[in-house]
């Protein structure tokens, strides 16, 4: 079992101080929800830890197991075994899913655990597969032309090849009809087991349909003020961000134009 630590996070943006106090533990076997209204600070969270140089963090500390996340470059965060499915992906041209997903699997490994062409070709053809992705895909630029939906359905394809100990999916549900998000949350739902943990950022309870969470964490104003189980998203979504702040007494400020 592997353990992902955030212990005190605060984190800035051109001075601005957007997290102000982070606390959270979560093992591989769990599947954490992080929800809240916008502007609280969800995808900074997620930025953080996987190392994104606009934000400063100012306080705190991120482990996972005995590593130091902070003090590592994003590359090293990344084969440690954080994996991060951005809201929305770079384009990068000349560089096809294949070269991309075979490379990124070898950088985890050593010389001796390569994975060779033609076990990579017949794991992308299974994982494809559970995508209903066309083999096309496979060959072409990394996100380069690709709807949103491809683009979404694309990074849980390289979560699902890379296979790491914690993905991070940031609003992985946004912009996707029904059969889309159906197909996404099946690709997750697959890694699911003792080696896997994932933290899913969405303002919805529609993902979470699919995918069921196993602990539940509400942010506002930069902290995260109320955790629990599955049902906490369903009170949520009855209930909406103003009446649960008004039960825990927080005002919502409203997010920057």
């Amino acid at each position: 079992m592997s353990t992902l630590t955030v212990k005190n996070l605060h984190v800035s943006i051109d001075g601005k101080e957007i997290l102000k106090g982070v606390d959270l533990v979560m093992h591989t076997g769990e599947i954490h929800a992080i929800m809240g209204p916008n502007g609280t600070g969800k995808s900074t969270l997620s930025a953080a830890i996987m190392g994104h140089p606009s934000y400063e963090v100012t306080e705190g500390e991120v482990w996972l197991d005995d590593i130091d996340i902070l003090s590592q470059e994003v590359d090293e965060r990344a084969r440690a075994g954080l994996f991060l499915a951005m809201q929305y992906p770079s384009e990068i041209a000349g560089v096809t899913n294949a070269e991309f997903m075979r490379s990124a699997i070898n950088s985890r490994r050593d010389d001796d655990h390569k994975i060779g062409v033609r076990d990579f070709i017949q794991k992308l053809d299974e994982k494809m597969a559970v995508l209903d992705m066309k083999e096309e895909m496979a060959e072409r630029y990394l996100n380069e032309g690709f709807s949103g939906g491809e683009k979404k359905r694309n990074e849980i394809l390289q979560l699902m090849m890379i296979e790491p100990k914690f993905a991070i999916l940031d609003e992985i549900d946004s912009g996707l009809d029904i059969d889309a998000l159906k197909v996404v949350s099946k690709g997750v739902n697959g890694l699911r087991g003792p080696d896997f943990g994932a933290m899913i950022i969405t303002h919805y309870q529609r993902l979470l349909n699919y995918i069921t969470p196993d602990v539940v964490h509400i942010m506002m104003g930069g902290r995260i003020v109320k955790t629990g189980d599955a049902e906490l998203a369903k009170q949520l979504e009855a209930e909406g961000y103003v009446g649960l702040s008004e039960e825990l007494g927080i005002t919502i400020a409203e997010p920057e134009k």
